[in-house]
């Protein structure tokens, strides 16, 4: 049984549990996740940054922690809250336990929590900022932590996410494009997915001014995925609009799909408590398809009629959420530009949409004018 702690909502509401991984408190928005496995890869989501992530799924840390599953350097939430931590770990490729790795990182979480009550609770007052503190600290005091503490609403977290500098990915086998990558805290599944295609990634900060495209040529351009609000990330439009304008295929997912919407004069709102998990079904309008996706976003493009999105003409919905109908994809009339809301990667989640990776490889392939 570790030190008691709590989780305090910003309307008062509290959870009591146990604190594990390091010590003292955390702020942040808290949120839920619905996936069962991959809670390693969840921590390392620079898409996370700046929440309080709670797992669903109740047993959380039973088969450990490696170092081959990360999705970037270190954990990137800023608390974890689970029902359960087992005791004992076990699995082949297990190097440490969950608690321990969340203690070498510096992250605080929360276990013995009842996340059923909780995420129900988010489900119905919204995503909302909370902290988690020892039950030595009052409430009152923390409380008074978490008002003064930002919302996600105008916040743009990607500057302390991306790449400071920029790097170079190898392709798998003989190089066959040459991919820019916008890296808004970019995964490295994604990465390794280019790579494996016969790609070359180069991956920048998404602030790379347009004239310094010129230099670099790409055959495409990747939009990555990122946290915090897309309204207040103003980098890389005009680089997107200047590409696309030349016919450079563009591929984005997450919030690179919501700033290809803003790119193209889109407009995007807060969701109540967001999609976060592997299991949502998105209707694929071209064939009636459904996917079961990997999600993780707070925002989404706000779609018109029909297949119109709301203030950019030039783009169509070739996505839809089941769930509650919000736009999930998007592509140009008439160039070879087109994103995703979720996240086909797949790290952690099903491997329904990792079609998209060969449909962005077709696109720079046609423009060769290749068959």
């Amino acid at each position: 049984m570790g030190q008691p702690g709590y989780l305090l909502l910003e309307d008062g509401r509290q959870f009591g549990g146990d604190l594990i991984g390091a010590a003292g408190m955390a702020l942040g928005e808290v949120v839920f996740n619905t996936s069962m496995t991959g809670y390693q890869e969840v921590l390392t989501d620079p898409s996370y940054a700046g929440q309080i992530v709670t797992m669903t799924y109740p047993l959380i840390g039973n088969y450990g922690v490696n170092a081959e599953d990360e999705e970037s350097r270190r954990p990137q939430v800023a608390g974890f809250v689970v029902r359960e931590l087992p005791p004992v770990y076990s699995n082949w490729r297990a190097e440490t336990s969950l608690e321990s790795y969340l203690e070498r990182n510096g992250v605080t979480g929360l276990s013995g929590v009842d996340t059923r009550a909780l995420t129900r609770h988010i489900r119905s007052a919204g995503a909302m900022r909370a902290g988690i503190a020892p039950a030595t600290v009052p409430a009152d005091e923390l409380l008074a932590r978490i008002h003064a503490h930002p919302r996600m609403e105008g916040l743009d977290l990607t500057c302390g996410v991306a790449t400071a500098e920029p790097y170079e990915v190898a392709p798998v086998g003989p190089e066959r494009f040459h991919v820019l990558s916008y890296d808004f805290g970019i995964k490295s599944t994604s990465l390794r997915l280019l790579a494996e295609r016969g790609c070359r990634v180069t991956n920048v900060s998404g602030a790379l001014a347009p004239e310094q495209l010129a230099e670099r040529d790409p055959d495409g351009l990747f939009l990555s995925n990122g946290p915090g609000d897309p309204e207040a990330v103003g980098q890389a439009l005009e680089s997107i609009r200047h590409l696309a304008s030349r016919g450079v295929p563009i591929f984005g997912i997450c919030l690179g799909h919501q700033l290809l919407a803003r790119a193209f004069g889109g407009r995007t709102y807060k969701l109540l408590y967001g999609h976060r998990g592997g299991n949502h079904p998105v209707l694929r309008r071209e064939d009636g398809a459904v996917e079961i996706t990997a999600q993780n976003h707070g925002f989404a493009v706000r779609g018109g009629e029909g297949d119109r999105v709301e203030g950019a003409p030039a783009l169509r919905v070739t996505h839809v959420n089941l769930n509650d109908g919000t736009v999930e994809g998007l592509a140009h009339r008439e160039l070879p530009v087109f994103s995703v809301q979720y996240h086909p990667e797949a790290a952690p989640g099903p491997h329904d949409s990792r079609y998209l990776f060969d449909r962005f490889v077709d696109a720079m392939r046609a423009r060769r004018g290749e068959s």
